[in-house]
């Protein structure tokens, strides 16, 4: 509920930014402006995208799904990226098709307004991201900020084609932060798919303290010998430990036992880990 609330906020304030972007940007003729607004937008979309996809990562694990369904946070990350890529890429072909037009002085004010909300937003979003360990969160404060970015070069062309009367080059400004917006959206999205796609291949946790951490609740257990193997894999929001260890020789009831107060140990350590395979192996 919590994950989802963000979202909403977020949703609720690109909305708002948008019809302000993209309405000064026809009233001010401002190309600019208005493919900022419909930056804005994509963020809009992604977030619909990124409450399915969070609401879809927290069902239960079923017949079909064992592990449950939290990759699904993932596959909604790599969707936003492939989104934001296309968006870059969209805005790249279309400026060129557009007529070039020196914008009023209002644009600079609407500018400054949407770069300090987004601003505010963005670090909110990704501040909630790292605080709930959340990939959909994460993901979406990113792109917020690439629409900050993208902002600024509005507000800096905006100003900079004021000037064009006296050095005609100027006029080319909104062409050239345009580009300049795309890459940083291509970029943005790029970084989001290079994220989440290992993740999705099962990447492993390499936190070498917190690895230390674990290694010693499991080895805490006198009848543990030795840890010959340790992987700490994400799986969606939860992480899925597979172990390889040797135990002294112990009945087969007693060996069990005793991974089961290992696996609860584990648990009562970090309620992330819900997934625990240990494998025993005899002393020899």
């Amino acid at each position: 509920m919590k994950i989802t609330k963000v979202l909403l906020v977020s949703s609720i304030t690109n909305i708002f930014l948008s019809i302000i972007k993209i309405l000064f940007g026809f009233i001010g003729k401002c190309n600019a402006l208005i493919a900022d607004g419909i930056h804005s937008l994509s963020d809009l979309s992604t977030d619909f995208v990124a409450i399915f996809g969070n609401h879809l990562s927290l069902k239960p694990a079923d017949k079909k799904h064992p592990f449950g369904h939290g990759k699904t946070e993932y596959i909604t990350s790599v969707i936003i990226g492939i989104v934001i890529i296309l968006l870059g890429l969209s805005l790249i072909y279309n400026i060129f098709n557009k007529e070039i037009t020196i914008p009023n002085l209002l644009m600079i004010l609407v500018s400054l307004f949407t770069i300090i909300s987004k601003y505010i937003l963005s670090s909110y979003i990704y501040k909630k991201g790292i605080e709930y360990s959340n990939n959909i969160l994460i993901a979406s404060g990113k792109e917020s900020k690439a629409d900050v970015n993208s902002s600024i070069f509005v507000l800096i062309s905006i100003v900079l084609m004021q000037f064009s009367n006296e050095l005609k080059i100027l006029k080319y400004a909104d062409m050239l932060s345009t580009v300049i917006i795309s890459l940083f959206i291509i970029k943005t999205g790029f970084n989001i798919l290079k994220d989440n796609i290992g993740i999705l291949l099962e990447e492993q946790v390499l936190d070498k303290e917190y690895i230390k951490e674990i290694k010693n609740i499991i080895t805490s257990f006198n009848e543990i010998v030795e840890i010959k193997d340790l992987y700490i894999l994400r799986y969606g929001p939860y992480f899925k430990l597979v172990s390889n260890v040797i135990m002294k020789d112990l009945s087969l009831t007693d060996a069990h036992k005793i991974i089961d107060e290992i696996e609860k140990k584990l648990k009562e350590k970090d309620d992330k880990i819900k997934y625990v395979f240990i494998h025993m192996e005899p002393q020899i």
